[in-house]
């Protein structure tokens, strides 16, 4: 048997190449297709099947543009939906590839249309080797219930599903059977998924907190507790991956601007969107820029901060970060963009244009300017559960991913130092204050876990509820 898993970091996304006899499938690829077909020619594999577990709400897949270049037929559960040219797949449906059987099992609770994949491996036996379980079940948890609302469904019936999905069938399998998901930690797919990137069926039983012991109103009661409202990108790249989204090829490359189109773009509605790193940011950037660093989860988090129709103007470094940036926004979906600054930043400044920028301090000196300064506001931008965990003493908490909406609880006449965790998040959330009209503002580099590395004190607080 052949098989691979890809696995792409900045999506916390795993996708997978199996096959036999000269012929493979390629399960949940990513958008940018190139790499399965690369791997496929090196291992002599014709790419005759492209599957879809579901219909994917974080990135927008490369299923129809595989099976345009390839030839190859795609396969989605036959609850989809799907505009695009496809075998709707039951349960018990097989792909036969020499001596690799996969096998169809219909497991829907993250989406309707959910499918697990049963692979087998005929001459190992006639036990399944593995399973490829999408979103359906992850390494130490199991896929949120509340992404399909828009279709009719609730967060209750869906958790209901997902419940039966596991007893009935998942957890039946024995217990040395490989279980390989489409996401690792990270991923806003899930709540609690390890880092691991493969585990078996027993294992899961044993250390999956949604697979302990509990009756089916419990698990209910358990999977729609607490959930975080989804990203705003993900309505939008589910329907992008129902129709079939164009290939990349297909997209215009943004047109160069000089700081006045620049400006005619911004007035017309288009927002400046810099990914730099921190420090190149801090130093000096385009009023009204949003920072988003490519060095993080660039993606993931322009699609959750920004709105996918909403034109773009990039401010890059490099051509080469320039072209990344264009890829990892067509992941997510946001393929809505006004052009790029030519020259970037420089070009700004030489044509005497106004450079916003703000001071970055370490840890030591934020501890410093808390003893000097009274008025001095600590913002913790960190989502709850990790403030609730430890924070700077006296830090007042607004998650970077509620931020726009709530900048109004911050008085914009008192000096600001953003922290995060790492420094990455501070410097995005501080795009937002800047142009909110916060201009006192200090990004706190290393973060919360420099702070504590440091040995400064921590406070911690009791959850709410």
């Amino acid at each position: 048997m052949e098989f691979k898993q890809f696995y792409l970091g900045c999506l916390a996304h795993a996708s997978y190449l199996v096959g036999d006899a000269g012929e493979c499938a390629i399960v949940d690829p990513q958008r940018d297709v190139e790499g399965y077909i690369d791997e496929a020619a090196k291992r002599g594999l014709v790419i005759k099947h492209v599957i879809e577990t579901h219909l994917h709400a974080d990135f927008v897949s490369g299923h129809v543009e595989l099976a345009r270049r390839t030839g190859a037929t795609i396969h989605i559960g036959a609850k989809a939906g799907a505009a695009f040219e496809h075998h709707a797949v039951h349960d018990g449906d097989e792909i036969v590839m020499g001596a690799v059987v996969l096998r169809f099992l219909e497991t829907p609770g993250h989406t309707p249309e959910g499918v697990c994949v049963l692979v087998f491996d005929r001459t190992r036996g006639d036990q399944p080797a593995c399973v490829l379980t999408g979103d359906t079940l992850f390494i130490g948890d199991v896929g949120r219930p509340d992404l399909v609302g828009s279709k009719g469904h609730t967060a209750a019936e869906m958790a209901g599903l997902m419940y039966d999905s596991l007893h009935d069938k998942l957890m039946t399998l024995p217990d040395d059977v490989e279980v390989y998901p489409a996401h690792g930690a990270g991923s806003a797919c899930g709540r609690n998924i390890s880092a691991e990137l493969s585990s078996t069926i027993g294992r899961q039983k044993e250390l999956n907190h949604a697979l302990q012991p509990m009756t089916r109103d419990e698990f209910v009661e358990r999977m729609t507790t607490g959930l975080e409202p989804p990203p705003r990108y993900f309505p939008h790249s589910a329907e992008l991956n129902r129709q079939g989204a164009p290939s990349l090829g297909d997209l215009p490359r943004p047109p160069a601007l000089n700081p006045d189109a620049l400006e005619r773009a911004v007035h017309a509605g288009a927002r400046v969107l810099d990914v730099r790193t921190q420090d190149a940011f801090a130093s000096g950037h385009v009023p009204g820029a949003l920072n988003i660093p490519l060095g993080g989860n660039f993606a993931s988090w322009a699609g959750t901060l920004l709105d996918a129709e909403q034109p773009l103007v990039l401010v890059a470094e490099s051509d080469a970060a320039l072209a990344e940036a264009i890829v990892r926004l067509a992941r997510v979906g946001m393929q809505t963009l006004a052009g790029f600054l030519s020259g970037g930043i420089t070009s700004w400044e030489v044509d005497g244009r106004v450079v916003r920028h703000h001071p970055r301090i370490d840890v030591d000196e934020l501890a410093r300017r808390m003893a000097e300064d009274g008025d001095l506001v600590v913002l913790d931008v960190r989502r709850v559960g990790e403030h609730v965990a430890g924070h700077v003493p006296g830090a007042v908490n607004v998650p970077l991913h509620e931020l726009e909406a709530r900048v109004g609880e911050l008085d914009p006449s008192r000096p600001t130092a953003v922290i995060c965790a790492s420094g990455y998040r501070s410097s995005v959330a501080c795009g937002f204050l800047e142009r909110a009209g916060l201009v006192n503002l200090v990004d706190v580099r290393d973060g919360t876990n420099g702070w504590i590395a440091s040995g400064h004190p921590v406070e911690a607080a009791a959850p709410v509820g």
